[in-house]
């Protein structure tokens, strides 16, 4: 069954257009609570949110959807995307709803949900739900209704179980930090978490006004965090995205780290313990250089497509715990369920104080492979994976790089735009390369 309104984390979209209007998340909620009823007679459903100013609008209507199918209902107000998971667990509620459109803009927002494991739940899940959106409402009569209430120590709990993830033998005292979060979901939290652990906490981004969560600020635009640390003289900055499950970090040179960097980071720290690490997930985009050097500590890594979702399912296949992605969003499957930047954020710093080194320090012979990125419109109808020239080229442009570079040739999921990447350890030979690729498949 191909799913109408579920993307590939959620529903989103603009508010105010289909499906983000309150009439259909109404009815999402009354759908969701219906499914979840055919296997519990009186469903729990958390709610958190970020700081957008259609959440308030979409709350409401996703509460009272949900109350009219028979579903109880806990508000918990602004909370991370990965607080949501961890307390949809620590409750034992049926499942967790999370009202955010992450990194993007404050005029877009989405509805995303977990299973009462804290997990992203199966497609069979949300196919189920797209078939009873599609059905009649079927209200519940007064006595069957749900009811709903707030729970007011949300951020408190999450609070403490993020600082439980950090070892409880070492301090960030002595640390200064600044602390970015995007004016989104984490602005009150993300500055108590390092503060209660004994650091001297700069934040910015922690002043939301409904419309500027990710505006010039946070993990997707890194430079406010960069000159942050530099005029503060700070040890370390951290930047989160809106809903928090993204993260990017700086050191007191004023470098900035991505996620492929802080992913081979996290091996580290685990086998700086004598921690066995098999193997990590990365995706398609992953430098080459991190591959290498995963390779030469003898872990393997294995390449997911693009997207969180998908680099946990490759883990899960596998029974590994460490994946991760460039743009931030970072798993540690004993940690937490789901990608948190906050989480995320503490295992690089207990590997920085345990072993009393920097990042680049930690980074020493990690140098990241340029990566060069050509879009290719695609010609109504045009089959690329037809093009025979294409092929040879690719193939004869693999070769010539051979163990020292890659080629990863894509179709956009939502563009008509054929994606053409050539990673090299050389700059020049990878746009060379890339611009060869994509007049060739421009030609075909």
């Amino acid at each position: 069954m191909t799913r109408q309104y579920f993307g590939t984390d959620g529903i989103r979209g603009t508010v105010g257009q289909p499906p983000i209007t309150p009439d259909f998340v109404l009815r999402l909620g009354h759908a969701v609570g219906r499914v979840l009823r055919r296997s519990e007679e009186r469903p729990t459903v958390l709610i958190g949110k970020d700081t957008r100013i259609s959440g308030y609008m979409l709350e409401s209507a996703l509460e009272s959807g949900l109350n009219s199918a028979g579903a109880d209902v806990v508000l918990l107000g602004p909370l991370p995307t990965p607080g949501v998971a961890y307390l949809t667990r620590a409750q034992r509620a049926s499942l967790g709803v999370v009202i955010s459109a992450s990194h993007n803009p404050y005029a877009d927002n989405g509805i995303k949900f977990f299973s009462a494991t804290g997990c992203k739940l199966p497609d069979a899940w949300e196919q189920a739900v797209e078939a009873a959106l599609g059905e009649p409402p079927v209200w519940a009569d007064s006595a069957a209704l749900g009811k709903a209430r707030r729970l007011d120590d949300a951020a408190g709990r999450y609070i403490e179980f993020c600082k439980s993830t950090f070892a409880s033998d070492l301090t960030l005292k002595g640390l200064r930090i600044v602390v970015d979060a995007a004016h989104g979901a984490a602005y009150q939290i993300a500055p108590k978490v390092f503060h209660e652990l004994g650091a001297d906490v700069v934040a910015i981004g922690c002043a939301p006004d409904g419309f500027n969560i990710n505006h010039e600020v946070g993990a997707t635009h890194p430079d406010a965090l960069v000159r942050a640390v530099r005029a503060n003289h700070a040890d370390y900055g951290i930047a989160l995205d809106g809903d928090a499950d993204r993260l990017q970090m700086v050191d007191a040179s004023g470098r900035l780290y991505n996620g492929d960097e802080l992913l081979y980071l996290l091996v580290r720290e685990r086998m700086g313990r004598d921690e066995v690490v098999p193997g990590v997930v990365g995706t398609q985009m992953t430098n080459m250089a991190v591959e290498l050097a995963l390779r030469a500590r003898g872990v393997q890594l294995v390449r997911a497509k693009v997207g969180d979702r998908y680099v946990l399912e490759e883990l899960q296949r596998h029974g590994w715990l460490l994946g991760g992605e460039g743009s931030g969003h970072l798993l540690a499957l004993d940690k937490h369920t789901t990608g948190d930047g906050l989480i995320s954020a503490l295992q690089v710093l207990q590997s920085c104080v345990r072993s009393q080194r920097g990042m680049a320090q930690l980074l020493e012979g990690v140098e990241l492979f340029p990566q060069v990125l050509v879009n290719v419109r695609l010609r109504a109808g045009q089959d690329w994976r037809a093009n025979v020239r294409l092929a040879q080229e690719t193939a004869a442009v693999e070769a010539q790089l051979g163990d020292a570079g890659r080629v990863l040739i894509r179709a956009s999921g939502t563009e008509p735009l054929l994606r053409v990447m050539v990673e090299a350890r050389d700059l020049a030979q990878a746009s060379a390369s890339a611009e060869h690729l994509a007049r060739v498949a421009r030609e075909g």
